[in-house]
């Protein structure tokens, strides 16, 4: 079994037999944990008097009242209340992490855009100071919109922590490994996973192996979840059992603190005189967690045809608005194709969601040249695009035998509303000014006679 070395001051709990060390399996499971024994409550959730000396506490994702499917909420019992965990708060600027509505004089989100992977500095970055905005959608006051970012991180924070209370992050990393220790327990990614921060969640990020590079989609919508698999049925896809949520830990240490609060797009600072990951015990199901993408199931079409694109969502953030994403996390990674008489890469395109996509690892299908590893790409509502020249050649020739797409692994965060670049992402990240040529090279075939040219 896995053994994971902890930081000074950290206690883990037994584990259940059979469970993964460290995680406990299930999305949207109502979990209980303890790191010290009697510590949670049975029975009941706010005894008059807690074990240990601990006060309990609710954390509450969705409001009281949401129906009884999506109602989400958790009981800690943790050593100081959160209200002991804050100070007075003092304005902070980071700079470079910016919240909708965000749109910039003189820069155009109009159109079509693609960047090389963002270096990461010879400097000191911490989770917070790496953060960089590429995109914002909507508007962060009313909670309908995200915004995407990449992050850069070179060190660990050090007796500092962070909880937005904007959004939930959707962390994929690309390069590096990172831990993750919240209040809940410890996260421990790496590229090839995912992780889900919940909104409100304290956590502090160490560096496991730097640099780290990632990426980041910050929901200020409804949270994250799976997809309705309709005629798919009950399996493939993201399966529940693979969300793997960390088991209680804790810290007890009398050390000066600072806590970084993201609320209504404005950062704050408080200091305090000890850790805020004091959680001892918890149970509920408002909680964070990792995933595999290498148990990510992908389906489609195995006689003709290429299905639409969403057919390999892992999760959603529903808008309100029936089968309409406030945002969209989809996979694109290692498959057959078997499709045919077909065109086999995704087809050209508009479409009323804006697409922004990261490419983890390998070559994407459609654009075989300067999508690299790393590097991200925007196509905004209603803006047309789909392959280059050489994927349309190539694929409208292919032999159509059964081919393994091997090595690849993209994403996409997927949105309805358009994604407003940033003024790093439109005048310090290294973009492809000579992108839209990759389409300029297209051939017009046409010539008025029949048959298939």
């Amino acid at each position: 079994m896995t053994r994971y070395a902890m930081p000074e001051g950290m206690i883990r709990a037994a584990i259940t037999t059979g469970t993964h060390e460290g995680y406990m399996p299930g999305f949207g499971n109502d979990f209980e944990t303890e790191a010290l024994p009697g510590a949670l409550p049975q029975g009941q959730n706010s005894p008059q008097k807690c074990n240990y000396g601990l006060y309990a506490e609710q954390l509450s994702g969705t409001a009281f009242t949401a129906p009884r499917g999506q109602n989400e909420r958790t009981w800690c019992y943790r050593i100081r209340p959160s209200v002991h965990h804050t100070g007075r708060f003092s304005p902070i600027d980071l700079p470079y992490w910016k919240t909708a509505p965000n749109v910039v004089a003189n820069v155009t989100s109009l159109g079509q855009y693609r960047w090389d992977p963002i270096p990461v500095p010879d400097q000191p970055l911490t989770w917070l100071t790496g953060m960089r905005t590429i995109t914002t959608a909507g508007d962060v006051n009313i909670q309908v919109g995200m915004a995407s970012h990449v992050y850069l991180v070179t060190r660990p924070m050090l007796d500092e922590y962070f909880f937005s209370a904007d959004s939930e992050l959707l962390v994929v990393p690309q390069e590096g490994r990172l831990r993750f220790c919240t209040e809940l327990g410890v996260i421990d990614l790496e590229p090839r996973e995912i992780a889900i921060l919940p909104r409100g969640l304290v956590y502090r990020v160490e560096v496991l192996e730097g640099p780290c590079r990632g990426f980041v989609c910050e929901n200020y919508g409804q949270k994250f979840d799976l997809p309705h698999r309709g005629p798919i049925g009950a399996n493939c896809l993201a399966n529940p059992r693979d969300f793997k949520c960390p088991v209680a830990a804790f810290e007890d240490r009398e050390v000066r603190s600072r806590v970084v609060i993201k609320w209504c797009g404005q950062f704050h600072e408080t200091f305090i005189g000890h850790s805020p990951l004091d959680v001892v015990a918890w149970h509920g199901n408002y909680c964070a967690y990792k995933y595999d993408l290498r148990t990510y199931s992908p389906v489609g079409a195995i006689l003709f045809d290429h299905p639409d694109p969403s057919i390999f969502t892992v999760l959603t953030a529903p808008s309100g608005q029936e089968g309409t994403a406030n945002i969209d996390f989809v996979l694109f990674r290692e498959r057959w194709m078997v499709a045919e008489h077909s065109f086999r890469p995704p087809w050209y395109h508009k479409n009323i969601m804006s697409e922004l996509m990261g490419n983890i690892y390998g070559i994407y299908d459609a654009k075989p040249q300067g999508f690299a590893p790393g590097g991200i790409s925007l196509h905004n509502c209603m803006l047309p695009h789909g392959p280059d020249r050489d994927a349309f050649e190539g694929a409208s020739n292919a032999d159509l035998r059964p081919e393994k797409l091997d090595n690849t692994m993209s994403f996409m965060f997927e949105t309805r509303f358009p994604q407003h670049l940033t003024e790093y992402a439109a005048r310090e990240a290294p973009m492809q000014a000579e992108y839209m040529e990759v389409w300029q090279r297209l051939e017009k075939k046409f010539d008025g006679t029949p048959g298939v040219k």
